[in-house]
């Protein structure tokens, strides 16, 4: 049990570090392989060397997500990236602002990955660094990975009576993905049966019809 007086940021990070590399019932990409890879919470508890998002031409108003998993594709010439984000929004003026960060009129993202996360291991206690796990790049990095993200989805986790009230008066976006905040601190949330059959709804596969 959490402790009364953890932030619920904490409360949310700190499950969310249990979460695998890839999130939990997401259906894999069509005919492709998948790179996933959890930015954050990084397991080594890094967070300030985590990879962010921000806008093309931007250095300030740095978007990072309380959990954010990255699924790389492409090539070393033209890699892009899918991003999964979830986000903990303790009021209404809290999500509010999440969901303009992410609102499809923001126009392109930019995925940036640090060094210092890209050198380190991809799984504690392994040897394979995560610049090798992404597939996209041919030798150890000695610059940010700066990589634009292709598709985006984000689980949003809401307090019991907001959560009620958005299901009662709004329609997500195609994007947009809402449960109880309750499922994001729950011990082993991400093997919840609910929330894997939802977040198998958040992928792009999930909209094509495959014979």
């Amino acid at each position: 049990m959490a402790h009364p007086f953890v932030s619920l940021d904490k409360q949310v990070r700190h499950r969310l570090r249990e979460w695998p590399q890839s999130p939990p019932g997401m259906r894999p990409r069509i005919r492709n392989r998948d790179n996933w890879l959890r930015g954050r919470p990084a397991f080594e508890r890094e967070a300030s060397e985590g990879p962010y998002l921000k806008l093309p031409g931007s250095n300030r108003l740095r978007t990072l997500p309380d959990g954010l998993w990255l699924n790389f594709g492409g090539s070393a010439s033209e890699p892009f990236v899918d991003i999964f984000a979830v986000e903990a929004c303790g009021s209404l003026p809290n999500l509010l602002d999440k969901r303009s960060r992410f609102a499809p009129s923001t126009g392109s993202l930019l995925a940036v990955c640090p060094v210092p996360w890209l050198l380190a291991p991809f799984q504690p206690g392994g040897d394979t660094p995560r610049w090798v796990a992404t597939g996209v790049l041919r030798r150890a990095p000695d610059s940010p990975l700066i990589v634009p993200v292709r598709d985006l989805r984000v689980l949003y986790g809401l307090k019991h009576r907001h959560f009620d009230g958005f299901v009662r008066h709004h329609v997500p976006h195609a994007h947009e993905y809402f449960a109880p905040m309750a499922v994001l601190t729950a011990e082993h949330g991400d093997k919840d049966p609910g929330l894997r059959q939802l977040l198998a709804r958040a992928s792009a596969t999930a909209n094509i019809l495959l014979d």
